[in-house]
């Protein structure tokens, strides 16, 4: 067999090869043994160290030669410091430190080279590493933002009955550490109520990660939940939604669309307090504070098999019902007002306001999609009129016809006197009911004078 195909031959000649390339190339270099003394130095290092010559150094403790050396460091750790600076008098050099290991891998020295014998080399290094490191530091900080919450409570507008007892329970759970269920209708608020529980919690230092169960294919809701190991489908480590909320709260928002074989894989991190990644063996400890919403009745589905029983009173430890808005119509007006605010903010045009009629007919519609079907309402009537203010007709024209009684055979008809007419009674009802029947009192809750009620009254008896 030849010399050269021996694989320890090969690698001697490497390593004899390579050592003597960076003496040839490296301003100096030193070789000391497992007690620290020196047992070769190159000439160009003894010249830099002002010795006469290299074998003035050789048996004496690198310490003695080189004051500021850390090669007894590389010897008693076993780990190179492969790029650092080196202070000798009032010079400056850059240098570069290994270990060096028996067959049996044990450390018998190490071997130390000067690399440059001025900083200045290093500047353009020095200058790519911190702009890496200021990229690094935007990066993180980008993602604290995107993980910090927008909402607090007073972003849950209203000051109806219904409104404030919301709010109330949400408080009482945000000085709570256990889970938290939020049932309601869709567009009710359910978000703003989760993000304002863990911005007022002791977790608010912590991250605020949001997941909609709803808006993930079915099979890739495990991996974003507990993350995937390196190699798993061919696919790099990723973090799930559990570690990233490590010392935070985790959001399930839509939860009763979680299909069964998760659930049960929930309910376990839930109960363990721990995940493990797909496709590896790692199991990892988390500390989640877990906040779940629902716009579906949970229950219903519990007794129908589609959701667990033992995952939902896990859950429903504190259960908070959101309203409707057709239940707060009392907050109408701030919502609507506080909306068209935010539209003239990001629009960067004057701010609207609306009618009493237009704020009557908005009263007698239902909102199924409730405060999200009325911010897409008054968006669109900003966009669709060029009026600062904001009439029954215009609405009458966006919002959904409603369906009205017919006799058989007939088509349905909805005019809009008829709607203005509905409306305008509902909200003097209303209005006639929070002022105890007086008048004068509503005529102000409704933003128009006495006379013009009781006209409006009289139109309305005789219609």
């Amino acid at each position: 067999m030849s010399r050269l195909k021996d694989p320890a031959a090969i690698r001697r000649i490497a390593k004899k090869s390579l050592f003597e390339g960076l003496g040839q190339i490296c301003e100096g270099a030193i070789i000391v043994d497992r007690e620290a003394r020196i047992v070769w130095l190159s000439d160009k290092y003894a010249a830099r160290l002002k010795l006469a010559n290299a074998s003035q150094a050789i048996g004496r403790v690198v310490e003695d030669v080189i004051p500021n050396s850390l090669m007894r460091e590389v010897v008693r750790t076993g780990e190179p410091m492969l790029l650092d600076i080196m202070q000798f008098g009032e010079e400056s050099f850059v240098v570069m430190r290994v270990p060096l290991k028996d067959e049996r891998g044990r450390v018998v020295g190490a071997a130390g080279f000067m690399l440059f014998d001025e900083v200045r080399y290093l500047e353009p290094l020095v200058s790519k590493f911190q702009r890496l490191e200021t990229q690094l530091a935007d990066a993180r900080k980008s993602l604290a933002e995107e993980r910090r919450t927008r909402y607090t409570f007073s972003s849950f507008i209203g000051a109806s009955a219904a409104a404030m007892e919301t709010k109330r329970q949400a408080r009482r759970a945000a000085q709570t550490d256990t889970t938290v269920l939020l049932l309601g209708e869709t567009g009710t608020g359910k978000e703003v109520i989760a993000q304002a529980i863990h911005a007022a919690s002791p977790r608010a230092h912590g991250a605020f990660i949001g997941v909609n169960v709803a808006a993930i294919p079915e099979a890739m809701l495990e991996a974003e939940f507990f993350g995937t190991a390196p190699g798993y489908e061919r696919a790099v480590s990723q973090a799930g939604r559990f570690e990233l909320a490590h010392g935070g709260t985790l959001f399930l928002d839509e939860v009763g669309d979680m299909p069964l074989a998760v659930q049960g894989k929930l309910l376990r991190a839930l109960q363990e307090k721990e995940v493990e990644p797909l496709g590896g063996r790692r199991v990892a400890k988390v500390d989640v504070r877990v906040i779940a919403a629902s716009s579906v009745d949970l229950r219903r589905m519990v007794s129908t098999g589609r959701f667990r029983s033992d995952l939902y009173y896990r859950l429903c430890v504190l259960p908070i019902e959101l309203p409707p808005l057709r239940e707060r119509l009392d907050d109408l007006e701030i919502l609507c007002d506080h909306i068209l605010e935010d539209i003239a903010r990001r629009s960067a045009r004057p701010q609207r306001e609306l009618t009493p009629t237009a704020l009557a007919v908005l009263a007698a519609y239902p909102w199924p999609g409730n405060i999200r079907e009325l911010r897409n309402v008054l968006e669109q009537a900003t966009m669709h009129s060029d009026s600062p203010r904001l009439s029954a007709e215009e609405f009458s024209l966006i919002l959904p016809r409603l369906p009205s009684p017919a006799r058989a055979g007939e088509r349905p008809t909805l005019k809009l006197a008829d709607v203005v007419a509905d409306a305008e009674r509902s909200a003097i009802r209303s209005a006639l009911a929070a002022a105890e029947g007086k008048k004068v009192l509503a005529a102000e809750l409704l933003g128009i004078s006495r006379a013009t009620l009781y006209q409006k009254l009289s139109d309305l008896v005789t219609r």
